[in-house]
């Protein structure tokens, strides 16, 4: 199926090329979200003749996606979930939860925009993929942990992994310590010395000559 793009189309085309597409992609992606025309004559005239305008809206709204890309770009988002202790979530991270949070933050995005390359099932940091325009794309981190206090450790660079070590090692030390408490106790106790025998009284000796 031949269309007529209305923008620029990633691995596809730039705005203005009539191109072959597979009439799936083309009616529930293409010219459902208004990226191009069917290539019809009577299309193909009236891009043409919207052609310039529509070259200026594309620049304005490119402009419009560089300021944000600008301050969007680089930014860590936390998305609180729950999750087992091996930091496996209960579900899953979705680009309407990306976008929610983003948005959240004071940044206009919509999930349309943003790409999940690798689905997110665990805590961590996870990079993510905003096309702000055709021609503008930005990467954004999410920051996924159970609590505000787990994601703070997690941007200074620790895993759900290392928390965890941290925690078995100190819970080793714990009770190694108290095992050398007790031996040490132990240790006390036999080395000291028995007590001398009391020596007996007079009376005592008295009723043993008895």
């Amino acid at each position: 199926m031949q269309v007529i793009l209305l923008e620029r189309v990633a691995k596809l085309g730039q705005m203005g090329d009539v191109v072959d597409v597979k009439p799936g992609f083309a009616r529930n992606y293409l010219l459902l979200q208004g990226k191009a025309l069917t290539a019809s004559k009577e299309n193909i005239a009236a891009f043409e003749a919207q052609k310039a305008q529509l070259e200026a809206r594309n620049l304005e709204t490119k402009k419009e996606a560089e300021d944000l890309a600008e301050r969007l770009g680089g930014q860590q988002f936390v998305v609180i979930r729950q999750a087992s202790d091996g930091g496996n979530l209960y579900g899953s991270v979705s680009t309407r939860d990306a976008a929610e949070t983003a948005t959240e933050a004071g940044y206009s995005v919509d999930r349309k925009q943003v790409l999940i390359r690798t689905p997110i099932k665990e805590l961590g940091l996870h990079e993510v993929e905003v096309h702000l325009h055709p021609e503008v794309m930005v990467t954004i981190t999410l920051n996924v942990a159970r609590s505000p206090e787990e994601a703070e450790l997690q941007a200074s660079g620790k895993s759900i992994q290392d928390l965890a070590a941290e925690e078995e090692a100190a819970a080793e030390f714990e009770i190694q310590e108290l095992f050398d408490d007790i031996g040490a106790a132990q240790l006390d106790e036999l080395e000291e010395p028995a007590a001398a025998p009391a020596e007996e009284t007079a009376e005592e000796k008295a009723s043993d000559d008895d």
